[in-house]
């Protein structure tokens, strides 16, 4: 038999899960317009591509209705602003996800409430690159930031090291006021 195309863009989750069928390819990064939102014009330009795979899994439970999977890996790297130094930093995101999905938006709630797996409702038409931006925006960190920055952040009004000026001692200031000539800080001991 035969084996039916399915369309990552237009998937039918049902018959996908049922054929145990597996699909992978590659999407420009350019066409993930929530993931470049908060690039920084500094990083280099979006060349990058989305690797993905994806595959389909029917599982059939005693006395209950199949269930139908979806298993989904993918990974790019994106740029975003440091926290801490406010220089680009590349951003390695991989996402590897199993997804149940079920008959009715109520009986997905119900289930992804009462259990640890992912559950969405099932459609007839599914789009499989949203469901990767999706997931890859999930996976971003939630403060961007090097391990260790390229350079050390300097705060403004701060001056730098070699710039410093040299701070008098507060007792030497203490010792001054002791001494004072108008008689008024001598020793009264």
């Amino acid at each position: 038999m035969k084996a039916r195309p399915h369309d990552p863009l237009r998937l039918d989750i049902e018959s996908f899960a049922a054929d145990g069928a597996e699909l992978q390819g590659r999407w420009p990064l350019t066409q993930f317009e929530r993931l470049l939102d908060g690039w920084p014009a500094e990083a280099p330009p979006p060349g990058a591509d989305v690797e993905w795979s994806a595959s389909g899994e029917l599982r059939r439970p005693k006395a209950l209705e199949p269930e139908r999977w979806l298993h989904l890996e993918a990974h790019t790297q994106v740029w975003r602003e440091c926290q801490r130094c406010l220089k680009p930093v590349p951003l390695p995101l991989l996402l590897q996800r199993s997804l149940r999905f079920v008959r009715g938006e109520e009986e997905a709630a119900r289930l992804d409430a009462e259990s640890e797996e992912d559950v969405l409702a099932l459609e007839r038409s599914f789009n499989l690159q949203a469901l990767v931006e999706d997931e890859l925006l999930l996976a971003l960190p939630l403060v961007p930031r090097h391990e260790q920055c390229p350079q050390p952040l300097t705060v403004l009004g701060e001056p730098d090291d070699d710039e410093a000026p040299v701070r008098e001692n507060p007792f030497a200031a203490l010792a001054r006021l002791r001494r004072r000539p108008d008689g008024q800080g001598g020793n009264d001991a």
